[in-house]
């Protein structure tokens, strides 16, 4: 059974800690096993790459790496700032993320 974590595909976050801290960017992929997401433009490294055929230059290319879940915090698109989650039961039975600070949904149902 995967965990269940507070961010998802697509989700706009904030770093909390780390070289990258204050940065913000949207979520690329989510790896619930490792308790990691790579979040565009946040802990970029370079990386050497032999030529192949594919990619005849070679060279050096940059590449976003996961970041521990745990250092990452939602950021509500409403109230534009980082937001611990709540998560409610809607009449239908499906559970949504809403925003502790002004109460907006970030799931769209």
């Amino acid at each position: 059974m995967q965990p269940v974590l507070h961010v998802k595909k697509g989700d706009f976050v904030s770093v909390l800690v780390g070289k990258d801290r204050g940065k913000t960017g949207r979520v690329l992929t989510v790896y619930p096993r490792e308790g990691s997401a790579v979040v565009e433009k946040i802990a970029v490294v370079k990386k050497h790459a032999k030529p192949t055929q594919q990619n005849p230059q070679g060279g050096i290319t940059s590449k976003e790496m996961a970041v521990p879940v745990s250092r990452l915090m939602v950021v509500c698109m409403a109230c534009r700032r980082p937001t611990r989650l709540k998560r409610i039961a809607l009449p239908s039975g499906e559970k949504v993320r809403v925003c502790r600070h002004c109460n907006e949904q970030l799931d769209k149902v």
